[in-house]
C-alpha cells in the first residue's frame, strides 16, 4: 500500500488518520447529500400508487429501519477503522478477490453517474429549451447539457472529499428547504388534503412489498457508506450520522415523489416546481439534487478502479466521469432496469464485509489472494436476490451470502 502523501487527501490506499478526520457537521452533510439522489422519487410515486397514508409511513418506516441497520453497521465499520469499502473487501475477499466487489460498485455507481446526468438534462432540456427529446432523439443541445454537467459533476469528485464538502453544503439545505416548500405549496394548492388524497385511487401494494421498496431503492450506493464516514470522528459518530443522515434524506425523497404525483401527476419535485410557476428554482434543485449523490458516486467508482488497476483516484474518477458522460442518454433509455438487477448483487458484499470485520476485529487479518467462500457468498446471493420474489429481495441475498461465507469459514478454521 501506498504512503500518504499531502496531496492524497483521500487516503486511497491507507486507513484515515486523526488529522484526515472531519467535522460531524461536515460528515452528516455529506452523508445526507448523498442520500438526496432524483431516483428516490421515482419509488416514492411507486408507494404513493399502491399505498394509503398510513401504509406510506409504515413503509418508510420499516424499510428505512432496515436500510438504516444496515448502512449504520457500515458507517461504523468505515469510522473505527478508517478504511474504505475496498480496503475493507481486500481483507475479507482477498487483494485479488477484492476486485469483485470494486469492480461491481465501480460500475453500478458509474452507471448510475450516467443516468443521473440524463436526468437532469433531459427534462431541462425540455423545459427550458423547447426540445423534443424520445428514446430515439436528442437534439445537440441536450447533449451540450449534458456535457456540461458531466464536467462539473466530475469536477467535484475528482478533487476529492474536501470538494464533495463544499458542494454538500451547498446543496443539503437548498434542496431540503426548497423542495420542502414546494411540496407544502402544492398540498395548498390542490383540492384535498394529504391523507385524502393519498385514499385516491387502486391500493394495492402491501406495506411489506412497499418496505422493499424502500430498502431497494438506495441499498446498493448505501454499501458504499465506509467511503464517507472512514473520515468521521469515531465508530459511534458514523453509526449515528449514517443512521440519521439515511433515514432523513430517504424520507425527503420519498415524500417528494409522492406528493408530486398525487397531486400534479409526475414523479419528482422538479414537475411539483414547475407546476408553481418555479421554473429557475426547479431547475437549480434538480441540479443539486443530483449533484450531490453523483459525486459521491463517481467517488466511489474512482476508488474502487483504483484498487483494481493501480492508477490513482483522480486518474480513475477522470475515466470513470468520461464514460458515464457519454454514455448518459444511453443509459437513461437503456439501462435503468439492468442497474436495478446489478444493485441487488452489492447487498451480499455489504454483509460479507459486516460479519468479516466483527468476527476477525481482534485479530491481525493475513490478506489472502481470494477469498473463495466469499465471491461464492456474493454470487449466490446476487444470483437467489435477482430470482426470489419473495420477501425483501436484498436480505434474501444477504442471508444466502452469510451462509456461504459463514460455511467456508468453518472449513477454513478446522483446517
Amino acid at each position: 500500500m501506498s504512503k500518504v502523501t499531502k496531496t492524497d487527501v483521500d487516503y486511497t490506499g491507507i486507513p484515515v488518520d486523526k488529522n484526515g478526520r472531519k467535522s460531524n457537521i461536515s460528515m452528516f452533510m455529506v452523508m445526507l447529500g448523498f442520500t438526496f439522489f432524483s431516483a428516490s422519487m421515482w419509488v416514492g410515486q411507486q408507494l404513493a400508487a399502491g399505498l394509503d397514508w398510513r401504509g406510506f409511513v409504515w413503509a418508510l418506516i420499516l424499510g428505512g429501519a432496515i436500510l438504516a441497520a444496515y448502512t449504520g453497521a457500515l458507517g461504523w465499520i468505515g469510522a473505527e477503522s478508517g478504511m474504505s469499502l475496498d480496503m475493507l473487501s481486500r481483507q475479507s475477499f482477498g487483494t485479488k478477490g477484492s476486485w469483485l466487489p470494486s469492480a461491481m460498485i465501480s460500475f453500478t455507481q458509474t452507471g448510475w453517474f450516467g443516468v443521473g446526468l440524463a436526468m437532469f438534462a433531459i427534462p431541462v432540456a425540455k423545459e427550458l429549451l423547447g426540445l423534443e427529446v424520445t428514446p430515439d432523439s436528442m437534439p445537440w443541445q441536450g447533449y451540450l447539457l449534458v456535457a456540461v454537467a458531466g464536467i462539473l459533476m466530475t469536477a467535484s469528485a475528482y478533487f476529492g472529499i474536501k470538494s464533495l464538502t463544499i458542494i454538500s453544503y451547498i446543496a443539503v439545505p437548498a434542496v431540503a428547504i426548497l423542495g420542502t416548500v414546494a411540496m407544502i405549496m402544492a398540498v395548498r394548492h390542490g383540492d384535498a388534503g394529504l391523507v385524502e388524497q393519498f385514499a385516491k385511487g387502486t391500493k394495492d401494494l402491501g406495506i411489506i412489498a412497499g418496505a422493499g421498496l424502500v430498502v431497494g431503492s438506495f441499498v446498493s450506493g448505501g454499501t458504499a457508506t465506509p467511503n464517507f464516514t472512514r473520515f468521521a470522528k469515531n465508530g459511534k459518530v458514523g453509526l449515528i450520522i449514517t443512521v440519521i443522515a439515511f433515514f432523513l434524506g430517504n424520507s425527503l425523497m420519498f415524500l417528494f415523489g409522492a406528493v408530486s404525483s398525487i397531486y400534479v401527476g409526475g414523479n419528482d419535485i422538479f414537475e411539483v416546481m414547475l407546476n408553481l410557476n418555479l421554473f429557475y428554482l426547479a431547475v437549480l434543485v434538480l441540479g443539486l439534487n443530483i449533484w450531490t449523490t453523483n459525486d459521491n458516486a463517481l467517488y466511489t467508482a474512482g476508488l474502487g478502479l483504483s484498487n483494481i488497476f493501480g492508477l490513482s483516484k483522480k486518474t480513475m474518477v477522470i475515466i470513470s466521469g468520461i464514460i458515464g458522460t457519454v454514455a448518459a442518454v444511453w443509459l437513461y433509455w437503456n439501462f435503468c432496469g439492468w442497474l436495478n438487477v446489478l444493485n441487488c448483487t452489492l447487498p451480499p458484499v455489504g454483509i460479507i464485509l459486516i460479519l468479516h470485520y466483527f468476527t476477525h476485529k481482534k485479530e491481525k487479518v493475513q490478506e489472502k489472494a481470494v477469498n473463495w467462500s466469499a465471491i461464492a457468498g456474493v454470487v449466490a446471493g446476487a444470483v437467489v436476490a435477482n430470482l426470489v420474489h419473495w420477501g425483501f429481495a436484498s436480505i434474501n441475498g444477504m442471508v444466502v451470502a452469510a451462509l456461504c461465507w459463514g460455511v467456508g469459514e468453518l472449513i477454513a478454521r478446522k483446517k
